[in-house]
């Protein structure tokens, strides 16, 4: 299945016949250090920037009815973001992910993401749309 939407993400997680978790990681656009002309216009055009993490949360797909009320429970915590990248893992034995592994995992994402790693992982913008990322 094609994941377009956060629905789809929902659809699909639910519909796994293992425990899943799913693991967030909320970043916002910023210029690099030390920008260019180039970058600045670009960035204040809407464009370019790096995508730093700012905020990452796990839940189970049962514990989320919408992108509607995931955008309001990140607005409590007063932190901005414009992207969110998704990472999913599976239980075994239809046992649940251990929290342990949901923090080594969430760990690795943000280190990912920092190093510009974003095509492991699904990119959904705030209205809860696949975004490409070049």
């Amino acid at each position: 299945m094609a994941i377009s939407r956060f629905t789809d993400l929902l659809e699909e997680a639910r519909r796994q016949s293992e425990p899943q978790r799913l693991l967030f990681v909320f970043t916002r656009a910023e210029l690099p250090d030390n920008p260019t002309a180039e970058q600045r216009q670009r960035f204040e055009e809407g464009e370019g920037g790096v995508l730093t993490p700012v905020l990452c949360v796990d839940k189970t797909p049962e514990e989320l009815s919408d992108m509607a009320a995931l955008e309001k429970e990140s607005q409590r915590t007063g932190i901005e973001w414009d992207i969110m990248f998704v990472g999913a893992l599976s239980g075994s034995g239809g046992e649940a992910v251990p929290d342990d592994a949901v923090e080594r995992h969430l760990q690795r994402m943000v280190e990912a993401l920092q190093m510009g790693n974003t095509q492991s992982f699904l990119a959904l913008n705030r209205q809860g749309e696949a975004v490409a990322l070049q």
